[in-house]
């Protein structure tokens, strides 16, 4: 679970696009890459503590996540940008073989208490998504997945797809479960003071730069002693089905879902599955969304 939903201050910032075409971070890029592990590294031990995290691991997943994902005993998977692994775990409970990578050390400390604690068998590798492949040390999974606040810290998405298809196996899938661009523009959590009507606050299409977020609280509710800026991209669906097909992955599923992990809006109602929707008598709009392609 990631994106930072609650930013007290916001705005986009430039960045070195000949860096990024160029196929590299540059190093204004990397900067905020780098804020970024500063940031989760300071979030880990407070997050891992929350009753926000508290939930058994397969409170995340929706069923048509496991219908998409299918078998997975004896698979191979990796989950990227894992961070607490409070959901990798869930993959090892049914007898994939789990690894799960992060850029924060600190998140990876608790992930592996977590694991621990609930006897299963994950190995955590720390690094930069974009630095996937060589610390993984050239393995092949059958299933790469990621997503529910993931997507936001990509500054390159068409290089992070080169990373995922590097790591799939032929016939292997990347599967997506993430927040959707309509909530994320919308705000994921509200700021203090904020109204709480359906109004649009953020981009919801890529391409004007990242959005720094200046705030001392988490989206867990704690405030983070000395927590500095942190960075988020923006990306439509169309940039992402777009990226992933140039990549040279087939689309198999895409799913959009008015259904959320939490409250987000005091009007939500719960489903019996104890996750959030709208009221009926709100506009019917997607929450989450689920991706899933292939590599041929």
């Amino acid at each position: 679970m990631g994106s930072d939903a609650n930013g007290s201050s916001a705005g986009a910032v430039g960045l070195d696009a000949d860096a990024l075409d160029a196929g590299v971070l540059g190093a204004e890029v990397l900067g905020m890459v780098a804020a970024n592990e500063a940031d989760w590294d300071a979030r880990a031990p407070l997050h891992a503590a929350s009753a926000f995290y508290g939930r058994p691991a397969e409170y995340w997943f929706a069923d048509y996540e496991w219908e998409d994902l299918g078998e997975l005993r004896g698979r191979d998977i990796v989950h990227l940008q894992c961070h607490l692994g409070t959901e990798t775990i869930a993959f090892a409970r049914r007898g994939a073989n789990t690894t799960g990578l992060d850029l924060s050390a600190k998140s990876l400390d608790e992930a592996r208490r977590i694991a621990a604690a609930a006897d299963v068998d994950v190995d955590y590798v720390h690094a930069n998504v974009y630095d996937a492949a060589g610390a993984l040390g050239g393995r092949q999974f059958d299933v790469v997945y990621t997503g529910k606040g993931a997507l936001c810290y990509l500054p390159d998405l068409a290089r992070w797809a080169d990373v995922v298809t590097r790591l799939l196996k032929p016939g292997g899938f990347v599967y997506i479960a993430e927040f959707h661009p309509l909530l994320n523009s919308l705000r994921p959590v509200s700021l203090p003071g904020e109204s709480e009507d359906l109004v649009l606050r953020n981009d919801y299409l890529e391409g004007r730069g990242p959005i720094a977020h200046d705030s001392d609280v988490t989206y867990t509710g704690d405030v983070v002693p000395g927590r500095q800026r942190s960075y988020e991209w923006m990306h439509g669906l169309g940039e992402l089905v777009t990226t992933l097909a140039a990549a040279g992955l087939r689309i198999d599923v895409l799913r959009e879902s008015e259904v959320l992990q939490w409250p987000r809006w005091p009007s939500m109602v719960q489903t019996p599955e104890g996750w959030w929707r709208l009221p009926d008598e709100a506009p019917r709009i997607p929450l989450l969304f689920a991706l899933k392609a292939t590599k041929i």
